[in-house]
């Protein structure tokens, strides 16, 4: 059974996506400024460079991630750039990724190009983090993980099978663009007194309080502003370089919607969170990046029409609506992506069990192990950033996973010690938590309303659970 949305939250975005979002081939720009007495020279109320200077932030230290070493003085050195990255705000950060690959070519090359005086530490999420031992906050957790990272070679460490490339990528973009948009912009910030619209969001801005809380939750998704002239195929592409198109310039086009033959990243690129909707939706079984994209692009033209004026009682209820859509779809875009990794890591425990029987080399499905884990654990950490609070449901979750992967010795990490060490102990047998990966998928598959099931393993629940005997209900505690 689906515990948080009727289907309705879901549907609602359907007759979006056929609506006037589409029909009008709206773009998500040139609003109208509607700030009373506003005397500046800006033509348009939206803003919002500051989420797409956090979206490279991110995809920079991902990149800087996979360059960790074992030498002590490079290794300091790495680590002191990914924090630049993380939590520092200095001018003159250059932009690590991404970066032009061949005709797509991208017109920013630093940081502060698109906006100055940004990081990712201060926009984390500030609660415990209880799928990881630690205590830590979201932000403790990322910058743990940048010290190891720095100081494992290439950022992966074969002894806990930590994959941090993965690991951090996948997490910050729900403990930042997840959690912001949902729990904070979409949520508090649309409260009646909070940013309200008939004044500035600040002294001398060209943009009320809602319509910029909007622009920011919007600029979080890391959408192109014309993604709806754009199918969810093309969208992949963009944010693939070109590397899955047909012909590499195929990516340009779809992204050059001025035409000037470049990307500006401000408003034609593709990061993270619509990535994954697209990534999903390319089969064409789902709609996640459209529905979110007609959602936010309606629910802007419903406080442009205000004109400046306070909200009534029924223009924020459209608003509100609008953000359930894009909160439950968005959630549905973790889940699946938690679902298919799931899957990735069962078929590649297998991969390792096969080679292990027939004396094999296993290093290629370890490896494929070790990353397919790291994206299952941020992906389902990012799960439990959003505005639901998911109770029993991410206990289940985070017991199934546990805090590392089962090693091929059977050892798994199962605390932090007051150094800052990994402690590790016997996990379940192999059989077990291969088991558990399955559990995983159909714990999923009932607690939300997800349909793409990729890398769905789920038929081998029965078998497996079978050759395992009574042991098999056993979760990781």
């Amino acid at each position: 059974m689906i515990r948080f949305f009727s289907g309705g939250a879901l549907a609602l975005a359907g007759v979006l996506v056929a609506g006037s979002a589409i029909a009008d081939g709206h773009v998500y720009s040139n609003f109208p400024i509607t700030v009373k007495g506003y005397e500046g020279s800006k033509t348009s109320s939206v803003s919002y460079t500051g989420q797409v200077a956090r979206h490279v932030l991110h995809d920079s230290i991902k990149v800087l991630a996979s360059k960790g070493t074992e030498n002590t003085k490079s290794s300091t050195a790495i680590e002191d750039e990914m924090l630049s990255y993380f939590s520092g705000k200095e001018a003159g950060r250059e932009i690590v990724a991404p970066k032009t690959k061949g005709p797509f070519k991208i017109l920013q090359k630093t940081v502060d190009e698109i906006s100055g005086g940004k990081n990712l530490s201060g926009k984390s999420y500030s609660g415990e983090v209880s799928g990881m031992p630690g205590n830590m906050t979201g932000s403790e957790l990322v910058e743990f993980w940048i010290n190891k990272a720095s100081r494992i070679a290439n950022g992966l460490d074969k002894h806990t099978g930590y994959n941090y490339p993965q690991l951090i990528s996948k997490f910050v973009m729900g403990s930042v663009s997840y959690n912001q948009a949902v729990d904070n912009y979409l949520d508090e910030k649309l409260g009646e007194d909070n940013k309200p619209n008939d004044k500035p969001y600040k002294d001398g801005a060209a943009y009320t309080g809602k319509e910029h809380s909007w622009d920011e939750a919007f600029g979080y998704f890391g959408a192109p502003a014309h993604t709806m002239a754009l199918t969810a195929k093309e969208v992949y592409e963009i944010a693939k370089l070109g590397s899955k198109s047909k012909n590499p310039s195929d990516a340009l086009t779809y992204a050059d919607h001025n035409q000037d033959g470049v990307v500006d990243l401000k408003t034609e690129m593709v990061f993270g969170p619509a990535y994954y909707a697209a990534s999903f939706d390319k089969g064409g079984k789902t709609s996640y990046l459209h529905n979110i994209m007609g959602a936010f692009l309606d629910g802007r033209k419903v406080i442009t029409a205000a004109d400046g004026e306070k909200l009534s009682d029924s223009e924020r209820a459209q608003l509100i609506a609008y953000a359930s859509t894009i909160s439950s779809n968005w959630e549905a875009v973790l889940a699946e992506a938690t679902f298919k990794y799931a899957g990735s890591v069962y078929k590649d425990m297998a991969a390792i069990q096969k080679a292990l029987d027939t004396g094999e080399d296993d290093s290629k499905a370890t490896s494929n192990y070790y990353k397919h884990w790291g994206e299952l654990k941020g992906f389902s950490l990012s799960l439990q950033m959003g505005k639901n609070n998911l109770g029993g449901v991410a206990a289940r979750i985070n017991r199934l996973i546990g805090y590392g992967p089962l090693m091929p010795n059977l050892s798994q990490v199962i605390d932090i010690d007051s150094q800052g060490r990994y402690v590790k102990d016997q996990g379940s047998s192999w059989g077990e938590y291969m088991l558990h990966m399955l559990k995983l998928q159909k714990l999923l598959s009932e607690e939300f309303p997800i349909s793409v099931l990729s890398n769905n393993m789920m038929e081998d629940i029965s078998s497996l659970a079978g050759t395992l005997g009574d042991g098999a209900s056993a979760e990781n505690d």
